[in-house]
Order: C-alpha cells, then structure tokens, then sequence
C-alpha cells in the first residue's frame, strides 16, 4: 500500500507480464481470458502486488504462471477453499480465482456451493471449454448430451452442469457470463466482478481447439447475445436471471445475469475483522490468558 508520503504508481499492462509465456495451444480461448484479466486491472489500477490469483489443476489452470501477481498452483479442485483462506487472512488484497469446467463444477464442485453461500470476496472465473483439455479430451461436467469424446466415443450419456442456475440457486451475489471472443465485453464483466462486495462468478466460454470440434468460436458467435443489450432486463430481478440462465440453442445469454449488495461479504460479517485485516493484528495470547486456561486443565 502507498504511504500518504507516496506518489502512487501509474499501472500498466507491461506490470502484469509473467516470467513464463502461456503455453496453450494457439487459438485457445485462455489466451483472450489473460488479456482481459490484465486489461480490467489496468483500467482499475490495481498494482499488481495487490492482486493474488489462485488456481487449481487444468490448462486454464495454469493461469498464475502467466500473469505477474502473487499467486498459488493448489490442488485439484481445491483452488476456492485455498482463496477463501487467503481472503480471511488478508481481506485487502484482491483475488482471482482461475480454472476451468472440470476442476470447478466436477471436483471441485462441493466448494463452488459452500463459497457461493458464504459470499467471501473474490472473483472465480471459470474458462469453460466444456471439455478435459489437459488430459486430452474427455467429457467433462458441462459437455452436452450426446457429445463424442475421448471418453465416451458413442456420444455423452450424462446431462451437463448449468453453471449459471446453479450458482444463482445456491447464492452467488454476482453472476455472469462472458465469451473469450468478446474481449471488451469480458473485460467489463471482469471489472464488475472485482469491483463486487462478495462472491463473483464468472463463467467465460473459452473455446478449445484442439479437442472440442463442437463448441467452436463459429459456433458460439452467432449465438451469443448480450443481456446489456436488452433495456427491459434487470440484472436485480433473481426469477428473470434464472430464466435466462436456461437458455441455449439459438440464443445463448452472455453478460451480467444477476447482482446483489444488500448481504455483507464472509469478512465484512466477522467481528474479529472489523479492526483489519488478520495478518496485520498481534494474534499472540495474552500470558495471563494461557496461564489461565493451564490453571484450568490443572
């Protein structure tokens, strides 16, 4: 943080740049997801030494690798319990969630519910390819029935994961939907995401090329239409959010569904915090305390 003696740095997109350059295959949707997280940190000038982005296992899920913030590769599925830590821990800094599909709505999908209806303060974004990039091409929890993959050759016999109604019917205070194609309109989402007081969802269609021959960018871009565009739509009202949320075919939602901000965020409801964030309090007992609770057990 700037002291008052400070002059606060000009952020720039050059800040964000990772040591490691994203190894995704060319054309893939992450790409786009990347330049719209850097870009809606720029125009939110956000240094990046504020920022922590966590991930869990995946291609997307390598994303904090790519991009010049703190940052932790967790485990699979595990990313959102590791950033609600983090967020407890230090609620002033500003963290992202990153991964896809199969690591937040397959095994990870017990802590996608439990962080939605705890509202803790972060931003998940999902780059949905409705596929197992990394592993080379299974059905994953959002894949459409019928779908023909590596793991099931004869067509997908399981119904997909509606990310957007799920997260609507277990609480999220922010949901939305972006396309990696869109980058102006996903760069927006992103900033809105942050800017948020509680649990932000972003699911973002992120193509891939290599493995899903469905779901291309030509496929997705004719369908797509944004909510903005509809001056009668209320991001405000739930029932209209969610019936939009079942929409696909011809006309597939894109943009922010549904927002809330009457209900306090996991840390601004803890008492414990209302001093500051806890890695800057002095956690250590008092010795009368420990000698009375030794006293105690004696």
């Amino acid at each position: 943080m700037a002291t008052a003696l400070e002059t606060p740095k000009h952020v720039a997109k050059s800040d964000f740049k990772g040591k490691v350059d994203p190894d995704w295959c060319a054309g893939c949707g992450d790409f786009g997801v990347l330049a719209a997280v850097e870009k809606a940190l720029v125009e939110l000038q956000i240094p990046s030494h504020e920022v922590v982005t966590i991930s869990g296992i995946g291609c997307s899920s390598n994303f904090p690798g790519f991009i010049n913030t703190y940052g932790m590769h967790t485990l699979h599925g595990r990313a959102l319990a590791v950033a609600a830590g983090v967020k407890m821990a230090n609620h002033d800094l500003t963290v992202l969630v990153t991964g896809g599909d199969g690591d937040g709505f397959g095994i990870g999908g017990n802590h996608f519910m439990h962080t939605m209806r705890r509202n803790v303060d972060l931003l998940y974004i999902v780059m949905d390819n409705q596929i197992y990039g990394l592993t080379t091409g299974q059905t994953s929890p959002t894949s459409r029935l019928g779908m023909k993959t590596k793991s099931m050759p004869f067509g997908n016999l399981e119904g997909p994961v509606n990310p957007i109604s799920l997260a609507l019917a277990a609480g999220a205070t922010f949901v939305a939907r972006g396309f990696s194609g869109e980058q102006k309109h996903l760069t927006e989402l992103i900033k809105q995401g942050i800017q948020h007081k509680g649990f932000s969802f972003l699911d973002v269609f992120s193509p891939c090329v290599t493995y899903n021959h469905d779901n291309t960018y030509q496929w997705f871009r004719p369908r797509v239409k944004k909510l903005e565009d509809d001056p009668a739509y209320s991001p405000a009202d739930w029932m209209a959010a969610m019936g939009k949320s079942l929409l696909w075919g011809e006309e597939i939602p894109i943009g922010k569904f549904f927002e809330r901000t009457d209900l306090p965020s996991l840390h601004a409801a803890e008492p414990v915090l209302n001093a500051g964030p806890l890695v800057h309090a002095d956690i250590r007992i008092p010795l009368e305390v420990t000698r009375s609770f030794v006293e105690e057990l004696m």
